[in-house]
């Protein structure tokens, strides 16, 4: 079935570097230096970590951005793995990014958005999970109504959480050091496997970078804007990242760090008094708003462009013919994260997206290699920096996540992998399909 339309081009640099900073950044910040300092000594080892990470961030970022600038297409990373490693690994993505990765973390966002919402009006159960679910509703009809007005919500609560981490990690360097407070030790002597554990939570708090891909058919200049973005986005969200360890660092002890889970408020409290809690938990909110809308705007450019190659319901192809957007796909996806929320579903499908995703992670970024050998004429308007030494450690990287989860966690890195392999016969269903439609066209 051939389109002749194609989405218009309408976002710019800074809307996409918006979609970067706003998709990392959600509540893995406020949360996740717990599990770091869990792990590490002292408190240059967790500044390590989250620079060596942010950096490793950044190395698979310039390998997207060789394949962004070499295919500035609509779908981001299924047009790579499709001119990489053909239709069915392409597919596979997209399948499960659809039904598992992406669906299940705003699941879990929104929910966790109800949740911090508690901090200021309480909320049974069942109404939490009417907020969770009226969450993704909103964001969902923002975006549907013109990847304009989804850019503008990015725009303006990317701002506003930025502004409220400077904010929490100014108070935090300029107040007064507190009085040393007993609490238990942290990690004991420095260890490469507790590094790696450190590792991989720092890696899943800046789990994002690759969304401004999903968009490359939008973004104008796509040549330029897709490796400015991604490098003024991840260097943006590695700063701040780095900063606010530092400010928590300041203001508590590594111990304190290790025995809270409300790393952030904790902090903020301290430093900004009995207010600085509310000050934190509307930082959350707004942060994870931010991140369900960088995903709700970019997420369902994959299945469209996977639609248009008969890999995917016909509808999801469809282009809204006063709104300029992939309409039907933003709402069928809306829906199933929504429902994912509402059911409680996406607890399950959590433990299996990370594994899933940094699969696709590697095998997407091994493309340069690949995409060099097998069409060496092709033009690229960028060259991934560092290349081959950048290259190979990010695909290192996500190679050992991979086996790192199937060690520690073998079950939900099996389940994750039979997620994957179910989408194997479904594959086959549509090619057939798609198949038979090109014959039927052919012979009217």
């Amino acid at each position: 079935m051939p389109y002749a339309a194609e989405l218009p081009r309408r976002l710019g640099l800074g809307d996409s570097a918006a979609i970067v900073v706003g998709t990392i950044i959600g509540s893995g910040i406020f949360l996740v230096p717990n599990l770091v300092a869990r792990n590490l000594p002292s408190p240059g080892w967790i500044i390590g970590v989250w620079i060596f990470t942010g950096v490793l961030s950044f190395f698979g970022a310039l390998a997207y951005a060789e394949l962004g600038a070499m295919m500035p297409a609509t779908g981001g990373q299924y047009v790579y793995l499709r001119e990489a490693y053909g239709p069915l690994c392409a597919f596979l993505c997209g399948w499960t990014y659809f039904f598992v990765i992406i669906s299940a973390a705003i699941g879990w966002l929104a929910i966790s958005f109800a949740n911090y919402l508690g901090y200021f009006v309480p909320l049974t159960p069942a109404l939490s999970k009417v907020v969770a679910v009226g969450l993704i509703a909103a964001v969902t009809l923002v975006n549907y109504r013109g990847v304009t007005a989804g850019a503008a919500v990015q725009n303006l609560f990317t701002l506003m959480k930025v502004g409220g981490l400077v904010v929490l990690i100014a108070s935090a360097f300029l107040a007064g050091r507190p009085p040393a407070v007993a609490t238990p030790p942290a990690a004991g002597q420095f260890s490469i496997g507790h590094f790696g554990v450190a590792m991989i939570s720092c890696l899943l708090a800046y789990d994002g970078w690759v969304a401004v891909g999903f968009v490359a058919g939008e973004v104008k200049n796509p040549q330029r804007n897709l490796l400015l973005a991604a490098a003024l986005g991840l260097g943006l969200a590695v700063g701040i990242y780095v900063l606010a360890n530092a400010a928590y660092l300041r203001v508590l002890s590594v111990g304190e760090i290790a025995a809270t889970g409300r790393v952030g408020a904790l902090a903020a409290e301290r430093a900004m008094g009995p207010w600085g809690g509310s000050f934190v938990s509307l930082t959350i909110l707004i942060s994870i708003v931010g991140a369900i809308n960088g995903w709700a705007m970019t997420a369902p450019r994959i299945y469209f462009a996977q639609a248009r190659d008969g890999l995917f319901f016909r509808r999801f192809a469809e282009i809204h013919p006063r709104y300029q957007t992939p309409g039907f796909s933003i709402l069928v996806f809306g829906a199933w994260s929504a429902l994912l929320a509402l059911t409680g579903t996406y607890e399950n499908l959590a433990s299996y997206a990370m594994f899933a995703a940094w699969i696709f992670y590697g095998l997407t970024s091994a493309g340069v290699l690949v995409l060099r050998r097998k069409f060496p004429d092709r033009p690229r308007p960028y060259r991934m920096s560092g290349y081959p030494v950048t290259l190979f450690l990010f695909v290192a990287v996500a190679v050992g996540f991979v086996i790192n989860t199937f060690i520690a966690t073998p079950g939900p890195a099996v389940v994750g992998t039979l997620l994957i392999a179910a989408g194997v016969p479904a594959y086959w269903v549509w090619k057939g399909s798609a198949r038979e439609l090109r014959q039927a066209g052919t012979t009217k």
